[in-house]
């Protein structure tokens, strides 16, 4: 099955057949999809992601080491699916990096529960940006998880979002790529974007 990305199924909202039909074809398009794709579920529309191009994963690459640099004791998670409100009864996404404590998805689920995640991280790609300044923003600030990390790439910016309320969070603290972004406590550097 070819696929594009990102590729769309309607909005639905509300529950009841429509919510059920929509998370069918969530599942089917996620059985469906080529290795390394990644199939999201975010605010009732579905979106079929391709594989991550090489820088982008050298920038995941790299936050995940300067986390690791600066807290052994933390967990650096990439590939972990998360469960997110929305507009459907279960968003499901697939954030580019996840930081908690060790050992806080050590079971089998496929999609967690995101109590455990201290920060969220994403890097833009062209058929990701408006999600990850969107929807995944929403969702990820309905989920209470303390932080945003947003690696724009397409505007040049390291963005950390923090203090969710509600479908936002209230504090944005923006520098340009190869700026220090100060990562406040639990995490506690300053993250060095000159690498970016």
């Amino acid at each position: 099955m070819a696929l594009t990305a990102p590729e769309r199924a309607p909005h639905t909202g509300g529950g009841g057949c429509a919510a059920s039909s929509v998370e069918d074809a969530f599942e089917a398009l996620s059985a469906a999809a080529p290795e390394g794709w990644r199939v999201e579920l975010i605010e009732g529309e579905i979106h079929v992601v391709p594989p991550a191009n090489g820088e982008h994963e050298e920038i995941v690459s790299e936050v995940s080491g300067q986390v690791r640099d600066h807290r052994k004791d933390l967990g650096r998670y990439t590939g972990i699916g998360l469960l997110v409100p929305g507009a459907s009864p279960a968003g499901r996404v697939v954030p580019d990096l996840v930081v908690a404590p060790k050992g806080s998805f050590s079971d089998a689920l496929e999609y967690h529960a995101p109590g455990p995640a201290m920060l969220v991280g994403e890097v833009t790609s062209p058929s990701t940006a408006d999600n990850d300044r969107g929807p995944k923003l929403r969702g990820y600030a309905r989920s209470g998880i303390p932080f945003y990390l947003l690696i724009d790439r397409g505007r040049g910016q390291a963005v950390l979002h923090s203090l969710p309320t509600g479908t936002r969070y209230t504090r944005k603290v923006e520098v340009d790529l190869s700026q220090p972004l100060s990562l406040p406590e639990p995490l506690g550097f300053d993250l060095d974007t000159s690498e970016f």
